[in-house]
């Protein structure tokens, strides 16, 4: 199996909304897991049609596990009080492949360059408050066979570490399968080593993206 390299990055699983008003003016931003620049031009250009009827639809947009393709824009606003604010929190918050939309409805009174800085910053905080953000990482798949004695122990390891048992299978021996973030390989091994007093059988099967997502892992 190709090895993966070893990352760990918060996306947005379930998309969301937010809304503030500042001096009657309404922000409301929106934000939607994308995987590609396509889906998220597309996501903007949809928010433009549910929207058609306000003054502003700022957007901004990262992709990539190191954030490596982003963009925004003022969409008619001052120039950097909008797109480049929005995309400064997605950067600082250490999110990617997501794209949010802030919708403005002007309420009449100017905000000032820096009243619009901190409305849309605000605005999209409180649009990622209302969504399901989670971690992928690489993790590594170890197969571990003991003898009953161990397994009382490795239960033990694991749930002491946050190792995630992905299954067990009872028979003459054991036989557990964990998943590990791969910067903790090395470690597991000599831990579960130890544990057993050196018995226990130690197979890799290979590397995964995965993340934890209410106390279940899923794997990608």
């Amino acid at each position: 199996m190709e090895q993966l390299q070893d990352v760990s990055y918060k996306v947005v699983f379930e998309g969301g909304e937010g809304e503030i008003v500042e001096k009657k003016s309404r922000f409301i931003a929106t934000v939607r897991p994308v995987e590609t620049e396509e889906e998220a031009v597309a996501f903007i250009n949809e928010m433009k049609k549910k929207y058609w009827d306000a003054r502003h639809n700022c957007s901004a947009f990262v992709i990539g596990s190191r954030q490596e393709l982003n963009r925004c824009s003022d969409d008619g606003e001052p120039a950097q009080t909008a797109g480049r604010p929005m995309l400064d929190v997605l950067l600082k918050e250490g999110i990617t492949n997501a794209a949010v939309v802030v919708t403005r409805y002007f309420g009449g009174v100017l905000l000032g360059t820096g009243g619009l800085v901190r409305a849309y910053q605000k605005a999209v905080q409180e649009g990622l408050a209302n969504c399901k953000i989670i971690t992928k990482q690489t993790g590594a798949q170890l197969c571990i066979g003991t003898d009953y004695n161990g397994l009382g122990k490795l239960q033990y390891l694991f749930g002491q570490n946050h190792i995630s048992i992905l299954n067990t299978e009872y028979g003459a021996d054991v036989i557990i399968r964990v998943l590990v973030p791969v910067s903790q390989k090395n470690w597991l091994e000599k831990a579960v080593t130890e544990q057993t007093n050196g018995t226990a059988s130690l197979t890799w099967e290979g590397e995964v993206i995965y993340a934890e997502i209410d106390k279940e892992v899923m794997i990608f």
